[in-house]
């Protein structure tokens, strides 16, 4: 039999908890899992009834079992912002993008990659012990992805169109930062002075991006380019998305919470063992994504009535899931708030299907093994030249978690060339 979900959807507008979730998404679900007794309730968010997904069959349930009747929302931020692609799209079309589009993240085209990969890494982390003072990460980090992005699925390399990269990269963070001022009042008007900004950018990048795709036949825009898509804006649309400031965030928000897991004199034996055994970093960065995912959830809407963890959802209610909270649910991970990298060993052998940081089932992130690729070539590259310390060594390490989780305060962190004479080979670079 069904039941009702516990909570409260409130009234229109007045009963809206979006920036009490907002201010401290990690916070406001704790507090609702104590008072219902159940990783599964209801609140108002974005003025809409909002399912909260906290458990990890909740969340399987949503993502897997019933991504037909929980849909993309198209009136969503997302939609304004980036358009139609295969993060907004819904049903058939979103199938025949992602069968279109998944020969350029797998296979061939992954590995032809390698090499430009391990090349940025090497250009934007040899130097992190050079000045002798302590360095803040996330801000490197940040850079690296970048670079990544634009190299890879644009052709534009800081050493060889200096200008250009420059001015994409400001435009890629005036867009971010319009998406990121969308109002999350409902008393606010869509159009904010800061969307305004963002749809100019938006206007300027995807100028750029028709130039590119019209005359680059190599590389991914070659690759892109030729692929049969179902109109003439589908592949600028798509680049728009993949150059966006969202993928080089993700990845400096997970080597950031890598660097500060693996910091220090106590983590010495942590980051010996990840050097040397592959299958150990693998587990780690696991760990990191569990404990730290970059992104705190996805939203959906139930195009049917529906049910959730045996609760009734009315057709027309949004679903959140919160990916903090997930990769928390005790009832899966044993000592959840540990960093426990072993336990991918042990009791949760097999179970990586069970994170949601990138999304899960099939409507998951589609660069997922990309995103693979470049934080295991970033941390093999720190671990092979580099031990690491908080500088100063008392920081304040409290996370915010939107729109991208990091420290709420840039960590600083020194670094110290390891010995390249010694296990390590002879690699001066």
């Amino acid at each position: 039999m069904m039941s009702d979900l516990p909570g409260n959807a409130g009234v229109s507008v007045l009963g809206d908890k979006s920036l009490e979730f907002y201010k401290d998404p990690v916070g406001f679900c704790e507090q609702k899992i104590e008072k219902h007794g159940t990783r599964v309730f209801q609140s108002r968010l974005l003025n809409r009834p909002t399912t909260f997904v906290c458990s990890v069959n909740g969340m399987k349930e949503l993502l897997c079992e019933k991504s037909n009747v929980f849909v993309k929302d198209p009136t969503d931020v997302m939609t304004n912002m980036y358009g139609d692609n295969i993060v907004t799209a819904n049903g058939e079309e979103a199938c025949l993008l992602r069968l279109s589009l998944t020969s350029l993240f797998t296979g061939a085209c992954l590995e032809s990659w390698n090499d430009y990969i391990t090349s940025v890494c090497d250009r934007c982390l040899k130097d992190l012990s050079a000045s002798g003072q302590p360095e803040s990460v996330y801000t490197i980090f940040k850079g690296l992805g970048t670079e990544l992005v634009l190299g890879l699925f644009l052709n534009v390399r800081p050493e060889e169109q200096p200008e250009l990269y420059q001015d994409i990269t400001q435009l890629c963070t005036q867009h971010w930062h319009g998406l990121i001022s969308a109002p999350v009042s409902v008393k606010v008007p869509l159009w904010s002075s800061g969307f305004c900004t963002a749809m100019e950018a938006k206007e300027k990048l995807m100028h750029i991006i028709k130039d590119k795709l019209d005359n680059d036949t190599h590389g991914f825009v070659g690759a892109l380019g030729s692929l049969p898509l179902p109109d003439p804006t589908c592949a600028s649309q798509h680049l728009l998305l993949f150059i966006s400031a969202l993928i080089p965030k993700g990845l400096a928000s997970l080597l950031t919470s890598f660097t500060l897991a693996l910091c220090g004199h106590e983590q010495e034996e942590t980051r010996h063992r990840a050097r040397t055994d592959p299958d150990f970093l693998h587990r780690v960065l696991l760990e990191v994504q569990r404990l730290w995912p970059p992104f705190i959830g996805g939203r959906r809407i139930a195009s049917q009535d529906s049910t959730l963890a045996g609760f009734h959802v009315p057709k027309g209610y949004a679903a959140i899931y919160i990916s903090h909270s997930v990769h928390r649910d005790p009832e899966v991970f044993q000592q959840p708030e540990h960093f426990l990298p072993d336990r991918w060993n042990e009791r949760n052998a097999g179970q990586e299907h069970v994170l949601c940081s990138l999304g899960n089932g099939p409507r998951n992130c589609i660069g997922t093994k990309l995103n693979d690729v470049f934080l295991k070539a970033a941390c093999s590259y720190l671990l092979e030249h580099y031990d690491w310390s908080l500088d100063p060594p008392s920081q304040n390490l409290q996370y915010k978690w939107l729109p991208v989780s990091r420290p709420a305060e840039l960590p600083s962190v020194s670094f110290t060339r390891l010995d390249q004479t010694g296990s390590d080979g002879n690699n001066t670079s």
